[in-house]
């Protein structure tokens, strides 16, 4: 914890150190010798900068191992404190408000109590059922971590936390892992809320579970019957022996008229003059004198809540609510930009995937435009072949006609000379026949070759064709929704096979950086039409939304009681029956019987005061 060390000197007088701890620091004062409780305690709210004095004290432990609160009308060193140097005490909340959210103003007191019964749950002096437990450690998680992001979540991050009461990991066959992932699931479904927001989420829960801000204290009643007596904000219960979780009897401070103890023996005097006192039986002076000072306490801040605010409060208040808007004006604004930037990225990402998109097609063309260059090249050198060859075929079928000729002639010589000379006639004239079919075969192939020739210089200018349209794409698309003014008309468009990739790139670029630069920019943001929209709508919007949030609420509660119940039922085959405490079992039967905290104390409160009198006497 942190540790603030201040010194308070007058003059030569004698000091002596304190240590005080908070919830979440430590602070050490060095001060005069005669300085009283009041005067320390209000030094150390001048330091954290809290306002709600009220709710707080300063406690520790005396010689005879009792939990005492700093008395503020008497000097700190005549009081039964420790001897230790310094002198240790613990600021922690010694009376509880009844509705955190309408009475809790500062932020500093909220976090104080969030801290506090957050430590309180976990160290089971609340009691708190399983399903809520989940609940309640994914809003600590959300108030210290803020907004749950898949990206920067590591699995094991709240394996490590202190977030479960002992109790309740007990109760199930579950690993670190599967507790994790349940408290994850409702982590990730409190975006959008701020650390305070979390935190009075919290309380707000905390606030209905049954312990919640009671001091309990053994008592005897005049049989001498064991029992627990609770003083809280509303009022005093009283507990059987065994069940410290649902009051039998209760007595709203605004029944009480006088408390007063003498010994072990405490009377309570009732406005209800018909009504008996009612007497309970305490073992310890020191105890006594505690519950006496929490009662009178509590009683004050009952009746304080009763009464208009008085000029303080209503300054704080105030304060708070301006406050409040201010940062709700500054978390729209900053929703706006964060909205804005996230399009921007959207549409730089979507302009490189295009981007990318065209050069693989430019590319592909280029591809398909060199192999068609390369197919017409060897087309042409394949007839050109061809036709070389159809002349040398066309020579030698002359040279064989002509030859045939000779052969005729020369025939009529000798009978046997023209028989051998018509043999070799015939086979001149098969040669001949023969050169002839090749020849005309070679010509329809170079004719065939000549079309293929002409086929693939077509697909040469579709495809010069295709990569000029692509380019011209591309052009167009680079721009956005800005117009791009060319510098000179006379230039040619292309210098190279390559020059579309380069057009294009470059003008891609330009104008993604002017989208990014209109929307990067806080000061036109601010200073042009989002300011104005902000301050003119969001102050309206402001007011609509507090009004809605009253009449979302229960719905609000009724869904997550569903969701509850849904997660506990999921929970319910994985239950250690043998770890089951006494309080859970408890806790179940009231809610099988449809009863709750407020339920109980309606219902028990329904009868006379005379009448709880006599049945506290009969316990």
């Amino acid at each position: 914890m942190p540790l603030v060390s201040m010194k308070k000197t007058s003059g030569n007088s004698k000091l002596f150190s304190v240590r005080v701890s908070t919830m979440d620091a430590e602070l050490e004062f060095d001060v005069e010798m005669k300085i009283t409780g009041k005067e320390l305690y209000d030094l150390v709210c001048r330091t954290i900068g809290l306002r709600e004095t009220w709710y707080f004290g300063l406690q520790y432990v005396d010689s005879k191992g009792y939990t005492a609160w700093l008395k503020f009308d008497k000097k700190v060193l005549d009081q039964d404190v420790p001897k230790e140097k310094p002198l240790p005490l613990v600021f922690l909340a010694k009376f509880y408000p009844e509705d955190v959210a309408e009475e809790l103003v500062q932020e500093i007191t909220q976090h104080l109590f969030f801290l506090q019964v957050k430590q309180s749950i976990l160290h089971m002096d609340i009691y708190c059922p399983p399903e809520a437990s989940v609940l309640l450690a994914a809003y600590a998680v959300q108030a210290r971590y803020g907004d749950y992001d898949d990206a920067t979540y590591s699995p094991g991050m709240l394996a490590s936390e202190d977030l479960l009461p002992q109790r309740v990991i007990d109760q199930y066959q579950m690993t670190p892992e599967m507790w994790e992932e349940r408290i994850k699931v409702w982590y990730s479904e409190r975006r959008g809320m701020t650390r305070d927001e979390a935190e009075m989420e919290y309380l707000k829960i905390a606030q209905d579970l049954e312990m919640y801000g009671v001091n309990y204290f053994q008592i005897k009643n005049k049989k001498n019957t064991d029992l627990w007596l609770g003083v809280d904000s509303r009022g005093i219960n009283v507990y059987e022996r065994d069940n410290r979780l649902t009051p039998k009897v209760a007595f709203p401070w605004s029944e009480i008229k006088n408390i007063s103890f003498k010994d072990k023996r405490f009377v309570i005097k009732m406005v209800d003059k018909k009504a008996a006192d009612f007497i309970f039986y305490a073992p310890k002076l020191r105890i006594n004198k505690l519950i006496l000072e929490l009662c009178v306490g509590n009683h004050e801040l009952f009746m304080r809540r009763r009464k208009p605010d008085s000029m303080e409060i209503q300054q704080m208040k105030t304060q708070a609510r301006e406050e409040k808007a201010r940062k709700q004006l500054d978390r729209t604004r900053l929703a706006r930009e964060k909205q804005l930037r996230e399009e921007a990225v959207r549409e730089k990402e979507e302009m490189e995937r295009r981007m990318l998109q065209l050069q693989d097609d430019v590319r592909m063309a280029q591809e398909a435009l060199m192999r068609s260059e390369e197919t017409a090249e060897l087309l042409a050198e394949k007839v050109k072949i061809l036709d070389e060859e159809a002349m040398l075929l066309t020579q030698k079928a002359a040279e064989a006609e002509a030859e045939a000729q000779r052969i005729k002639i020369s025939a009529i010589k000798s009978e046997e000379e023209r028989i051998i000379m018509e043999h070799r006639a015939r086979e001149a004239e098969l040669i001949a026949s023969k050169l002839v079919e090749d020849s005309e075969r070679r010509a329809m192939e170079a004719e065939h070759l000549k079309d293929e020739l002409l086929k693939a210089r077509v697909a040469e200018r579709i495809a010069k064709s295709k990569l000029l349209e692509l380019s011209r794409t591309g052009t167009s698309t680079g721009s956005g929704t800005s117009s791009i003014t060319s510098t000179s008309t006379s230039t040619p468009v292309y210098h190279s096979i390559f020059s579309p990739i380069h057009v294009l790139a470059s003008d891609l670029s330009a104008g993604f950086q002017r989208n990014v630069d209109i929307h990067s920019d806080p000061v036109n943001m601010e200073m042009s039409e989002v300011s104005c929209d902000l301050i003119s709508g969001d102050m309206e919007q402001l007011t609509l939304d507090l009004e809605k949030e009253r009449i979302e609420y229960i719905e609000k509660s009724r869904r997550l009681q569903e969701r509850l119940k849904e997660l506990k039922s999921e929970m319910e085959d994985l239950k250690v029956e043998a770890e089951v405490s006494d309080l859970d079992r408890l806790h179940d039967e009231n809610l099988q019987r449809g009863e709750n905290k407020y339920s109980t104390l309606q219902k028990i409160s329904a009868s006379s005061s005379k009448a709880r009198v006599a049945f506290f006497e009969e316990l």
